[in-house]
């Protein structure tokens, strides 16, 4: 097709603000999907995503619309909302020209809406904004688009006011997508250079490359390779995505479509590399991804040391299609063999988990999350740590420094108190506050990322009804007095129980997660003590009561030393059980530690 028919563009907005439904009536309004395949939520085809109602992955579809008796292609990527997932966000945008800014008629503008369009912006995209759900009782469509005007410059009145889910003048948007996004650009005839902006893997076609085609064309299935790793592909089948995949055995510059490579081998395609042809191709590559750094680490062991190799191979797949996981092995005392997991958030580690579980079918157990601390040394060296585990001696530590973000909260004035105070119980620290209008505030202020990463999000939806936003960036290091809290359970320290808090907080976490762990653990024939300890010290303690067996119950009577006898053998045998005997620490224990702020 014509270069300047071809409009290739993302959906981006805030959480729940309605890309997927926007996504699902574009597409009915085009005909690409019969009314009959039509289902809602089309583009989030994982159960996870339907379930949660979130979208995780971001999803590719080809639509062809008529307008002013010309036929266009338009190439829609819809993307997540959620703070934990703009990685997939940002390699969408780079495979567009222009982005669809959808915003919630009764909401506003929230935190994720600003992020994803400042990175938007930062890929020079052309912006339409829409303002959606204006169908809802609290619905202000006015009111948020002079909020747009004010933010992008776009007079209001322009500003298409639409209800995805009744199919209210959605059409509007397809004509200002085709009239405001530029068509892309790219020369045909040049060297082939194609940007894999996501993979899969499928088990009968190998992985699975998504591409935008920057330049040249690929005809029929040409050998390929990718320029990153050298890997010669040999595809077998080039097509679009309509949004089932579509064999057309062409893509031309400026299209976005899918190779079947053919690789079996997962380490062979990175997302980010460009793909050119193995004779005459392109001698430089496109500027692909910046590497994503995880903020978030925790520990994953098989609940069966004989499943390791499963997991290990679904870990495998799992990174191809999500570029953000990051993972190597470790080693536990307490659980033996399993890999520490890198994520974006927490969010990002629920998602992996179920994934694991209902895509593998795998039962695992994941350890307390822990974010990276820089250790100074007393020799003058820095080592970086994300594992409790790892934490020297502290007689070897000069000081550790934690990571700190900056954090912007977007709520309606009256919950400002109940904010604050979440924000200094965790040891934030207000920077400023600026009041978008009468009835709306933006909280910006610093905070230790690890004071963040578990429930922070939960709480602050509860205190504000669900109305606040927030959005965090990594800032800085900050030396804190930091320690390593140990749990005994035995006399016997588990290793994957152990976390890192600040001394302030050591003594009444250790309290808290001792109480929890006493429920937890089932009762053993022995006494167990669990400890709550910093170094030698032990700051806590509770018992699990041992269970007592009535030895006496067939004593009718007789002499009391008969009675003594049994109670003493009984005692004996508890202290020899006590020495030898091993207390099995169910999976409630590990995720208890991830539980105790919301209690």
């Amino acid at each position: 097709m014509n270069l300047d028919h071809i409009r290739n563009i993302s959906i981006i907005a805030h959480i729940d603000h309605g890309k997927s439904t926007l996504a699902d009536r574009l597409m009915q309004m085009t005909g690409t999907v019969t009314a009959r395949e039509m289902k809602e939520q089309l583009l989030d085809s994982m159960d996870l995503e339907r379930e949660k109602g979130v979208t995780i992955k971001a999803s590719a579809v080809r639509m062809i619309y008529r307008y002013e008796g010309k036929e266009y292609e338009i190439n829609l990527i819809d993307t997540p909302g959620h703070v934990d997932f703009s990685y997939e966000v940002n390699r969408a945008l780079q495979a567009c020209e222009g982005a669809v800014l959808v915003v919630d008629a009764s909401q506003g503008i929230q935190a994720q809406t600003m992020a994803h369009l400042f990175a938007a912006l930062e890929q020079d995209l052309t912006i339409v904004p829409v303002i959606n759900k204006i169908d809802l009782p609290a619905a202000m469509p006015d009111d948020v688009a002079e909020e747009v005007e004010e933010l992008l410059g776009v007079p209001a009145e322009d500003i298409p006011r639409i209800s995805a889910k009744t199919d209210v003048n959605v059409e509007a948007v397809l004509h200002q997508i085709i009239e405001q996004v530029p068509p892309p650009t790219g020369d045909v005839n040049a060297p082939l250079r194609a940007l894999v902006f996501d993979c899969l893997y499928d088990p009968y076609k190998g992985v699975i490359a998504y591409v935008r085609v920057f330049e040249g064309k690929i005809e029929g299935t040409p050998r390929l390779t990718a320029m990153t790793t050298g890997k010669v592909l040999e595809p077998l089948e080039v097509g679009v995505l309509t949004p089932a995949m579509l064999v057309t055995n062409s893509l031309a510059a400026g299209e976005v479509g899918y190779i079947a490579t053919g690789l079996k081998t997962l380490q062979d395609l990175d997302v980010g590399d460009t793909i050119t042809l193995a004779e005459g191709g392109a001698t430089e590559r496109l500027p692909g991804y910046q590497p994503l750094k995880p903020m978030v680490f925790a520990g994953l062991y098989p609940s069966d040391a004989d499943d390791y190799g499963e997991l290990r191979d679904a870990l495998e797949k799992l990174q191809l299609n999500d570029a953000a996981l990051v993972y190597e092995p470790e080693t536990s005392q307490a659980l033996g063999f399993g890999f520490r997991l890198g994520f974006l958030g927490l969010f990002h580690m629920e998602i992996v988990q179920e994934r694991l579980e209902r895509e593998y079918d795998l039962d695992i157990i994941f350890t307390a999350p822990s974010v990276e601390y820089r250790v100074n040394m007393t020799d003058g060296s820095v080592m970086t740590i994300d594992s409790p585990a790892a934490l020297p001696e502290p007689t070897k530590i000069t000081s550790v420094e934690e990571p700190w973000c900056e954090l912007r909260i977007f709520s309606p004035s009256e919950h400002i108190g109940t904010i604050m105070d979440l924000v200094t119980k965790r040891r934030g620290e207000l920077k400023n506050q600026t009041w978008l209008d009468t009835k709306r505030v933006e909280i910006a202020c610093m905070i230790p990322l690890s004071e963040i990463i578990v429930d922070f999000y939960n709480e602050l939806k509860a205190r504000t009804r669900g109305y606040a936003s927030m959005d965090y960036t990594l800032d800085e290091y900050r030396a804190a007095d930091m320690v390593k809290l140990d749990i005994l359970v035995n006399q016997q320290p588990v290793d994957a129980l152990s976390i890192i808090v600040h001394r302030d907080d050591a003594y009444h976490k250790g309290q808290r997660l001792v109480s929890k762990m006493k429920e937890i653990i089932p009762r053993q024939m022995f006494t167990v003590p669990i400890q709550a300890a910093i170094g030698n010290k032990i700051i806590s303690r509770a018992n699990v009561q041992a269970m007592r067996k009535d030895v006496l119950a067939k004593c009718y009577g007789g002499d009391i030393t008969r009675k003594r006898k049994l109670l003493e053998k009984q005692t004996a045998g508890k202290k020899r059980m006590k020495m030898v005997g091993q207390v099995e620490i169910p999976q409630e224990a590990f995720m208890s530690v991830l539980r105790l702020e919301e209690e």
